[in-house]
């Protein structure tokens, strides 16, 4: 059989880890082919190495059967490889055009040509159903939009070998339909695409074929249409896992966290969050769920400190945290597990046992009379590691912005429930996990919930809102329309409550 692409035997080492050892991947031309694994299987690490990011310490790379060295993404790109990385690389003050042409000006004599580039970005983007604006500025397109002009980019410098590094991370339910239909697209256009991802359910959507790698090992090749979503987690976690959050009934007590008549602006200067009150009790989990953009971002702001409220109050056990900086809420028991982990969860330049103690350093065991007792930070890093299966090349040493995106979060969530707050502000935690982060994330939010904390879990996957929540919160256009429990729900009526066809009383 004739492959596009072959990497046979590759290895690379990195300080104290090795990402991948001995793997060989064998992919069809014109397929799908998704690379399957948990975080930090070395999964992104292989792609890194096909796009020239990465130099392999052993093995062979065949392109159209040819042997070759892929020194750069420059030679990648001369071969026809291009990358969708899974966090973009656009100016934000460029246009569309703009950014597809970096590095490929096209002049007519000594001046820029845009207006030519732009027409063949017009082209481009209709014959593969794109839908880009040419002339529209990346800074005031959605994330999705954004997505679809790393595509276009790939496109532009005729690229028919396509990676897409967890493409669906940062998308919504719709924007991810969309992807897919994309993706179709491409392929019958004569393109081949290579799929990182751990979402077993757009495996089966979408690809022709997954290899599934486990701690930098291949573990097996199948084809997609005979392998159940079950059998590829446990070959990529090396047990069984359980899609279900196993848990028992809620037992709600006093209000912990109450939020009343609530407004807030967006970042346009608008209400954003209009009149709304929430209460969260100790030992539920509240689930937050709507349509991205209808508020939750910035109700999750203003309850943690980070956007301003123009009315209404927060309080926590009735303590009034309404105006309260940051650092005094969370001590007076608030967790965050935020959306944005780059932004608001981690310090990427610091160690990652920094970054374990960044609420606490100032406190005992970790600081005396000002001063920081290493020794203890590192305690306390190797202690959370170990316990949330934290995994990093050098351990407590290890840069954050180093780590891989699902180590990076698993880090958050051990840093916020170590703590042991009251109440929990939970932001899509288990974005871009593998499926046995996520078990056990939910089993840990669980554990807190019978410990009697409260918990407002808001999340674009209406699985997880479904399955983790006591009590379902729907938010449209800033407002509460309905509040449900969760036993007594299903996805049709949340669906239509979230498009505001639907209100009900709470």
């Amino acid at each position: 059989m004739a492959y596009i692409i072959e990497m046979l035997d590759i290895t690379k080492d990195f300080p104290g880890i090795r990402a991948n050892d001995a793997v060989t991947l064998q992919v069809e031309k014109g397929s799908i082919h998704a690379l399957l694994g948990e975080n930090g299987a070395g999964k992104s690490t292989l792609m890194s190495i096909l796009f020239g990011l990465y130099q392999p310490d052993g093995g062979t790379i065949r392109v159209r059967g040819e042997a070759v060295t892929v020194h750069d993404p420059n030679v990648a790109n001369a071969l026809g490889i291009g990358m969708v990385h899974q966090h973009f690389k656009l100016v934000h003050n460029f246009t569309v055009t703009e950014n597809i042409v970096l590095g490929l000006e096209p002049t007519r004599g000594p001046l820029l040509d845009l207006a030519m580039a732009g027409s063949k970005v017009a082209q481009l983007s209709k014959l593969y159903g794109l839908d880009v604006d040419p002339n529209a500025k990346i800074e005031d397109i959605t994330v999705g939009m954004q997505q679809r002009v790393e595509i276009l980019k790939m496109l532009y410098r005729d690229a028919e070998i396509l990676i897409f590094d967890e493409p669906t991370a940062v998308l919504t339910p719709q924007e991810i339909r969309e992807l897919m239909d994309i993706m179709r697209r491409l392929v019958n256009e004569g393109k081949t695409i290579l799929l990182i991802t751990h979402k077993l359910k757009e495996i089966k959507e979408v690809a022709d074929t997954c290899t599934v790698l486990r701690r930098g090992r291949l573990i097996g090749t199948v084809p997609v249409a005979d392998t159940s979503e079950a059998k590829m987690a446990e070959m990529m976690v090396g047990r069984e896992v359980n899609f279900k959050v196993d848990k028992g009934p809620a037992k709600p007590g006093d209000v912990v966290l109450s939020i009343k008549d609530l407004c807030v602006k967006n970042a346009k200067g608008l209400m954003g969050v209009k009149n709304l009150s929430l209460d969260v009790r100790e030992g539920e989990i509240l689930g937050l769920c709507g349509i991205d953009g209808n508020g939750q971002t910035e109700l999750i702001q203003a309850l943690t400190g980070l956007a301003p409220i123009e009315s209404g109050t927060v309080s926590i056990r009735g303590t009034d945290i309404t105006k309260l900086p940051v650092r005094q809420r969370l001590d007076r028991g608030l967790g965050h597990i935020p959306e944005d982990r780059h932004r608001h969860g981690l310090i990427l330049d610091f160690r990652l046992d920094e970054n374990l103690v960044i609420h606490t350093y100032g406190k005992p065991p970790y600081s005396r009379y000002g001063i920081l007792d290493f020794e203890a930070i590192k305690k306390n890093a190797d202690r959370l590691i170990d316990e949330f299966d934290v995994r990093s090349g050098q351990g407590a040493a290890t840069p954050a912005r180093s780590m891989s995106g699902g180590n990076q979060q698993k880090a958050i969530v051990a840093r916020e429930i170590d703590r042991s707050p009251d109440a929990f502000v939970v932001a899509q935690p288990t974005r871009g996990l593998d499926v046995g982060a996520i078990e056990y994330i939910h089993k840990r939010l669980v554990a807190e919930r019978d410990k009697g904390k409260a918990i407002l879990l808001a999340s674009l996957e209406l699985d997880e809102i479904l399955d983790v929540s006591d009590r379902i919160a729907v938010i449209y256009g800033g407002e509460i329309v309905g509040v449900v429990d969760a036993k007594n729900t299903n996805e049709n009526e949340l669906g239509l409550m979230m498009s505001g066809s639907v209100r009900k009383a709470g």
